[in-house]
């Protein structure tokens, strides 16, 4: 196991991502940002925050469960989380957060669970980690915290204190 961020970065990366959309959406109330559940909300949780202090005002904040769009859902048992998504995402701009993007079926997943909510203006892609020369789907991230070259052999995991303990991000073989 190596760490390939460890947490005093994690704050910083945030930071970084969240001047990114700021400056790239200045118009926050035509944005939605949206957490996938369930390890993507770690991330979007403090994304959302570090945007609400930079912005000085409530986003449009959501947390999307994609369990039964996934097109693995037949080979196991999935606990589904819940859906909230508090306004209408109507012609307006999307963010959707994840931790990791590997394969870019998480991502193609929650485009289907999103397009039952209604026809957004735009789509954008925010990513912790990008595991770059990875991809089934042709996915590819707006915002990126980290990019790294990886094989299909190792796992990339985000923990979290809130539910692992600690923050970092490791690679595992």
């Amino acid at each position: 196991m190596k760490i390939i961020i460890p947490a005093i970065q994690i704050p910083l990366i945030i930071k970084r991502l969240a001047y990114q959309m700021v400056e790239d959406n200045p118009l926050l109330q035509d944005t939605v940002f949206i957490g996938l559940q369930p390890r993507g909300v770690f991330f979007s949780d403090r994304l959302v925050t570090q945007l609400q202090s930079l912005y000085h005002a409530p986003v449009h904040y959501g947390k999307l469960d994609i369990t039964f769009y996934r097109d693995d859902i037949r080979r196991e048992l999935h606990m589904p989380n819940k859906t909230t998504i508090p306004c209408s995402i109507e012609k307006k701009n999307i963010v959707l957060i994840d931790d990791v993007l590997y394969t870019g079926r998480t991502t193609r997943a929650a485009l289907d669970a999103l397009l039952d909510f209604g026809r957004p203006a735009k789509v954008e892609l925010c990513v912790l980690i990008d595991r770059q020369f990875n991809r089934e789907i042709p996915i590819q991230p707006d915002y990126t915290g980290k990019a790294i070259d990886t094989i299909f052999s190792q796992k990339v995991k985000v923990n979290w204190q809130e539910n692992d303990g600690a923050d970092e991000v490791v690679l595992m073989d």
